[in-house]
């Protein structure tokens, strides 16, 4: 297979592949030629698309070089063995749509959320959707269902794309992995000049698909989106991420938390924040049947993790070693105590670490309204803002507006009033760290 280049040049999908797999393992093309003894210009050569019938010996020393394993092997080995056969790709594409990923969990409680951005992009009223929300709120599940619902309707191709994680690693996921880095990076194209956008926009023109970037951090130039959202009529793109992107005609779709009950206020034992804890701690307790004592301490739980769910679940795994009433108490003693326990008995601390990363990349502006915001208490409005910072009512909105969209802010509509809540996590993070930088 090769890639076709608006230039009328090519380049062979084995060079696409040598490269790609080189990169990720993290070697330069000198030392991948120490670890094959192909020499450095014929890699190079190779990648660059100048060699395009690579010798069999060459393509063994290679696959040994770069460690792959039988699928990938087989799949170097055939592109080594072809010639310009792209239109095989874009046959398979047709004839079979991809797929998204496979779900191992049932999604609870967000129907609503799904239902509208499967029908935005369904039907066309919305081109590019960013679902934006604090980590661990379920960003990727709820892509992967929306995606399988518009996959089981009409059979949509989906092409899903984890920009900081592993593909597939065949030719298509590694051809729409080679576009992602084009459309989010800072280089018009890859360093083997391959035009990948050009050629992703070949083979799926005729049957537009829904794409997916999963994780995306920022985007170097907005305006290549939106080119290809021009050359290719009827994609759609769903992105997940921290906060949206600044791309023209992006759609924000702020995810927010699980809704748990006030404080004080009466608890449904079946709300899907303590049907995620129960189903989680059961895994590690099968035996667990809580009374109304212990189901309330369990809505309290899932309050005070603020309905997250990747903080419930790693909250619920504390059963192993806890029972209900410590997990109840060691969450509510202390900011330490409430983040310390977002990690499970394993010691593994990913949620609390994305969670301080982001609070650390915060512009300076907002994190100093996010400190003096944690100094007054949970909750606050407009008008407290304003008093607080002196700026005016439109200033102090977009202020909150940028918090809320980070999601480390929740709405909350009270007596036709807006408020606005700190996440129970946020606040306790941000004050751990105003003891550290005091």
């Amino acid at each position: 297979m090769s890639i076709d280049l608006p230039t009328g040049d090519t380049v062979p999908l084995f060079g696409l592949l040598v490269r790609q797999h080189r990169m990720r393992i993290g070697l330069t093309q000198r030392e991948l030629a120490d670890l094959s003894t192909v020499s450095v210009r014929a890699i190079r050569d190779l990648e660059q698309g100048r060699a395009r019938r690579p010798r069999q010996d060459t393509v063994r020393l290679i696959a040994d070089g770069l460690r792959l394993g039988a699928r990938a092997r087989a799949d170097l080995e055939s592109a080594a063995g072809e010639g310009r056969t792209s239109w095989a790709v874009k046959a398979g594409y047709e004839a079979d749509p991809p797929a998204p990923p496979f779900a191992i969990d049932v999604q609870l409680g967000r129907e609503p959320e799904t239902a509208v951005i499967v029908d935005e992009l369904a039907t066309g009223a919305e081109r590019l959707v960013t679902v934006v929300g604090i980590d661990g709120v379920g960003r990727t599940r709820l892509a992967i269902e929306v995606a399988t619902r518009m996959h089981a309707a009409d059979r949509t191709p989906v092409l899903w794309c984890p920009v900081t994680g592993p593909t597939s690693g065949d030719r298509l996921s590694t051809l729409v992995r080679a576009a992602a880095d084009q459309l989010l990076g800072d280089s018009t194209h890859p360093a083997d000049g391959t035009d990948a956008i050009a050629a992703l926009v070949e083979i799926v023109a005729d049957r537009p698909p829904l794409l997916v970037l999963d994780g995306v951090r920022e985007v170097a130039h907005p305006g290549r989106l939106v080119q290809l959202l021009r050359d290719c009529p009827g994609l759609r793109i769903l992105v997940t991420a921290a906060f949206p992107l600044g791309v023209p005609g992006e759609r924000h779709f702020l995810l927010n938390p699980l809704a748990v009950a006030d404080e004080g206020e009466p608890f449904d034992a079946h709300a899907p924040a303590v049907r995620i804890f129960m189903e989680r701690a059961r895994r590690y307790r099968p035996d667990v049947d809580p009374d109304a004592r212990e189901t309330a301490l369990i809505a309290e739980i899932c309050r005070r993790l603020d309905g997250i769910p990747q903080a419930i679940h790693a909250a619920a795994s504390w059963l192993v070693v806890y029972d209900i009433a410590t997990l109840h108490h060691c969450l509510h003693d202390g900011p330490s105590g409430l983040l310390h326990h977002l990690a499970g008995p394993d010691g593994g601390t990913s949620l609390r670490d994305a969670l301080e990363r982001r609070l650390s990349t915060l512009p300076t502006a907002e994190r100093d309204l996010l400190d003096a915001l944690c100094g007054q208490g949970e909750t606050f409005d407009l008008a407290e803002v304003m008093a607080l910072t002196g700026r005016s009512l439109p200033d102090s909105g977009r202020a909150v507006r940028a918090l809320v969209l980070r999601g480390l802010v929740r709405p909350w509509y009270t007596g036709g009033q807006s408020r606005f809540r700190i996440l129970h996590l946020v606040r306790a993070a941000q004050l751990c760290a105003l003891d550290v930088r005091v």
